[in-house]
């Protein structure tokens, strides 16, 4: 039987919809099962896919690679290749700082550039560098650095106007942050625009979207790795005048522990939505820093963002909505064989937990949620409490009814006394016989110790 076009339009809606971003937790990619390294991000989507460009800092806080990852839907990734990798001396040498890739089009010379931070160890050279590809994410040819117009640059962004023209944000520590103007090609900056001066307040980080004719621009002040409350401006025109800078978190949330890194407009169908994303660094480890991804709501030249714990978007439909309910399974009382078994957890629901999940061989300790139960025949997403206090990350073999969910799952590392979230994406039947089994990876070791699985009730 043939289905109309709006009926297949509305059950890939509803299927979309039941995938959550879940901020702060622990994303695994499809296809490498490791978390995702892509910070300081910039996002751009083309042709309905979106593509995630960030750092890779998987090995330490020295350039490594200029990673990219492609999703459909912003919650399921899959790693798509370096666009830019480590070379044996110069700008992408050994020891350097390349940091925020940033990229955009240039319709006229059918390019896509990319735009980064350059710099040494003592963050002493503070230049920006730039690349240019033919495909948005394919090789990138790197071009050089310099500093823009003669002046330092360190935190940077590119925003693309309506009329094409390309404009690089850039964070000069000695007079503030510049709004440049970039030349037709966008190779090189033209002239400055506005400047915001240090004396007002002091901002890095920046990102901007235009939306109904206004200019909303976000940054955060200068803290180094350590956290504050982000703050955003408003003009009708790129020269001003602006207004005052205002917060748009709550108040001593520090931005929910995270930094401004972009910011994108979700057109849809019905509605569009701007989302914040930005970096919860952890600068004692930072391979393990995660994305926290929230939705903004813009009212005129007013703008807030709430926490979420979960939270949906549609990219069809351009809208979003808060997470469903969730009930609780607790990892100690699930089946546990094979040597796991229930270990007490600080900060554990309960204050324990499944230990001994995987061991020397796989699948070692074994932990079964049976009855596992969910309204509806989707693929939703579900997260996993976990202690990890290991300085490494941990891996763990998960199947949901017979079927494995990707190579592994990661699960980063944890303080004492405050579980972390890991989240899978997996198809669950309607009614309560869904089986979710967590195992040991072979040649991981130990796994994760499972303080519980929330799993979506509606």
């Amino acid at each position: 039987m043939r289905q109309s076009l709006a009926a297949v339009i509305a059950l890939a809606s509803v299927a979309q919809a039941s995938l959550q971003i879940v901020p702060g937790a622990t994303w695994t990619v499809e296809n490498t099962g490791e978390h995702l390294q892509a910070h300081g991000a910039g996002i751009i989507e083309v042709d309905g896919t979106y593509y995630i460009i960030g750092e890779d800092k998987t090995n330490g806080s020295s350039f490594q690679n200029i990673n990219c990852y492609s999703s459909t839907n912003l919650v399921e990734w899959s790693y798509v290749g370096a666009l830019l990798t480590l070379q044996s001396s110069g700008d992408l040498g050994p020891d350097r700082v390349v940091e925020r890739p940033k990229v955009i089009y240039n319709d006229d010379t059918s390019t896509y550039v990319m735009y980064m931070h350059i710099d040494d160890s003592s963050y002493g050279e503070a230049e920006v560098g730039v690349a240019t590809s033919s495909s948005v994410c394919g090789s990138y040819e790197y071009q050089g650095s310099f500093q823009p117009l003669d002046h330092q640059s360190r935190d940077i962004n590119l925003f693309k106007d309506d009329d094409g023209t390309g404009y690089l944000l850039t964070e000069d520590r000695e007079n503030g942050l510049r709004i440049e103007k970039l030349s037709s090609d966008y190779l090189s900056v033209e002239n400055n625009t506005y400047l915001f001066s240090n004396s007002d307040l002091g901002i890095e980080a920046p990102a901007m979207i235009k939306l109904d004719g206004t200019y909303y621009l976000f940054g955060s002040r200068l803290t180094g790795w350590d956290p504050n409350d982000n703050y955003y401006t408003t003009a009708t025109s790129l020269s001003g005048p602006w207004s005052d800078w205002a917060i748009f978190v709550d108040e001593g949330s520090n931005t929910y522990d995270s930094q401004t890194n972009f910011v994108l407009a979700i057109q849809g169908s019905s509605s569009t939505t701007a989302v914040y994303f930005g970096d919860r660094w952890h600068s004692d480890a930072l391979f393990s820093s995660t994305y926290v991804w929230l939705p903004l709501t813009i009212d005129g030249t007013s703008v807030s963002m709430k926490n979420q714990v979960n939270w949906i978007i549609d990219t069809a439909t351009g809208e979003w909505s808060a997470g469903p309910s969730e009930t609780e399974y607790e990892g100690e009382a699930a089946t546990l064989s094979n040597n796991a078994s229930s270990i007490s957890c600080d900060g554990c629901s309960g204050g324990d937990a499944a230990g001994y999940i995987g061991g020397d061989s796989a699948p070692g300790g074994t932990a079964t949620f049976s009855s596992v139960s969910s309204e509806a025949s989707t693929t939703t997403t579900i997260r996993i409490k976990y202690q990890n206090l290991d300085s490494t990350a941990r891996y763990a073999a998960v199947t949901v009814n017979g079927e494995e969910v990707g190579t592994q799952v990661a699960f980063l590392p944890t303080t004492q006394g405050t579980p972390g979230s890991s989240v899978i994406n997996v198809a669950l039947t309607e009614g309560d016989s869904n089986e979710i089994v967590i195992a040991g990876v072979e040649g991981k070791g130990y796994g994760p110790d499972v303080d519980r699985l929330m799993v979506p009730s509606t």
